[in-house]
């Protein structure tokens, strides 16, 4: 039987070792080789043997530990909840733990890899802000249902929607991988995609010559926002691939930029000698060496040149106009010119010529001139004209 004097008397083994109380039976202590004594309870439940533990032996009486051990087990044999399970269930991790757990272990160590880039975290973060914890941050990780997934969406623009879905996946498939969830049991499966139209603005000419118009006014003010605008403008490269552009990725000799990380891996370009001109022009500012700096503090920022950018859209009277109308605009004049689909998906920097594709039937001249050939001759023909008489 257990006692006060023997508990305390009792030493520590080589291995972690018990003492069993004969009064209240399967109420122990348990000693650890480093000499750590605490009360536990043993029980089975659902088939399970199980060792709970009260409390530390210095924390509580005998008398105490005997009271919660027979409380416990009286519990158990009622066919109350498992008191390990409950306690789990206390400590289970929720959705914001596993955010937390994202952005401060596994988005560093992506970025490290080159497997993620700068831009992305960027974006993941700011739905975890904006949409994510505040819909599923306080439920565990182990409760949330598709249910609760859709109603998180659900009142979200289309592109808004699609974009926090990927980005819930993602974290539940790595839930998943940290054995925080069953396998297989992602809730964002199963949860249809919203529609999205596909954007289409190009710019005119004459839209061109008003936004050029409106970056010379504002040259002095954003000389480094401008000069990256005006090098997507003329090169058709993504904004993101412009702002991460440093001096050792050109070489002015053969007029070739190299990027060593874009959406597709690395790639080179060719840059056009009115491109090489604005570089050249950049005052060398930044210590990490990039080209499009403010100051030696940074690079230039991606919601820089966008506010920038819509400052310069409004002088030059242009609506619904984005820095990504620009790339557009680059392809589908060179696709109007006739370059051809895998010349498109180079320019483009693709994998594939399917957005080759898209350019080239969007301006579509076999097409359209099929159509018009066709259709004057089936206007003809109602007409009468060149009906036998």
């Amino acid at each position: 039987m257990l006692t006060e004097r023997r508990i305390r008397d009792a030493k520590p083994g080589s291995k972690t070792r018990f003492l069993w109380d004969g009064q209240v039976k399967n109420l122990g202590v348990r000693i650890t080789a480093k000499g750590v004594k605490s009360y536990v309870v043993f029980y089975r439940s659902a088939g399970r043997k199980r060792l709970a533990t009260l409390a530390r032996v210095a924390e509580v009486s005998l008398r105490e530990a005997r009271d919660r051990a027979g409380r416990q087990l009286a519990a158990i044999r009622a066919g109350e909840a498992d008191p390990l399970d409950r306690r789990r269930a206390r400590v289970a991790p929720t959705v914001a733990d596993g955010l937390d757990r994202f952005f401060d272990e596994y988005a560093p160590a992506r970025l490290a890899l080159g497997r993620m880039s700068p831009r992305t975290v960027q974006l993941y973060g700011s739905q975890a802000k904006l949409y994510v914890r505040p819909a599923l941050g306080g439920r565990r990780v182990a409760d949330v249902g598709r249910r609760d997934v859709e109603l998180a969406v659900g009142p979200l623009p289309n592109a808004t929607r699609n974009r926090v879905l990927a980005f819930v996946s993602r974290l539940f498939n790595l839930f998943e991988t940290w054995e925080w969830r069953g396998q297989q049991t992602n809730p964002v499966r199963g949860i249809e995609r919203a529609r999205e139209e596909p954007r289409d603005r190009v710019l005119a000419a004459a839209e061109l010559a008003a936004l050029a118009t409106a970056l010379n006014r504002l040259d002095q003010r954003f000389p480094a926002s401008v000069a990256a605008i005006r090098v997507t403008a003329l090169t058709g490269l993504r904004i993101s691939e412009v702002l991460a552009i440093r001096w050792e990725h050109i070489d002015f000799a053969s007029r070739r930029l190299a990027l060593p990380q874009t959406k597709t891996g690395r790639r080179s370009h060719h840059l056009p000698a009115a491109a090489l001109d604005i570089v050249r022009a950049v005052p060398r500012l930044n210590k990490g060496n990039h080209v499009f700096a403010v100051d030696a503090r940074g690079a230039l920022t991606y919601r820089t040149v966008r506010h920038h950018f819509g400052e310069a859209a409004k002088l030059a009277g242009l609506s619904d106009v984005r820095l990504h109308d620009l790339r557009r605009t680059v392809m589908t004049n060179a696709a109007a010119a006739g370059v051809g689909t895998h010349v498109l998906r180079d320019l483009l920097g693709h994998k594939t010529t399917a957005m080759a594709d898209r350019y080239v039937r969007s301006v579509g001249s076999p097409v359209a001139d099929a159509r018009e050939a066709i259709g004057a001759a089936m206007a003809a023909a109602m007409a009468g004209e060149g009906a036998r008489e």
